[in-house]
């Protein structure tokens, strides 16, 4: 989905790591939500309380995931899930335009 419709967005933005990845909630009629960002070259590590589904719409970055040993490319058009009480850390290679999607299950 290229559009999202009749949201709320915060008017606050979600600043990590210096201003190289940044964020915005959205939050859905249905609920849920979402956060919108983009993320500089650089590594960083993220903790996560629900699980999350983080799609790739431009960009090139290396995730590894709690417990992987290896880590994985993930390139335009791609995603990953990261599990609930977990952790990943990324390795931005080139600018990264992102979704993440949040589920209570």
């Amino acid at each position: 989905m290229n559009i999202f419709k009749n949201v709320d967005v915060d008017k606050l933005a979600n600043i990590y790591f210096e201003g190289k990845v940044i964020s915005r909630n959205i939050f859905l009629k249905d609920g849920s939500k979402k956060t919108l960002g983009i993320m500089l070259a650089g590594r960083y590590e993220f903790t996560t309380t629900s699980r999350e589904l983080m799609e790739i719409h431009s960009g090139k970055l290396n995730v590894k995931i709690a417990g992987d040993k290896d880590w994985t490319v993930i390139t335009e058009g791609m995603d990953f899930n990261v599990p609930k009480n977990s952790s990943f850390c990324l390795e931005v290679l080139e600018l990264v335009n992102y979704t993440c999607s949040y589920f209570n299950d």
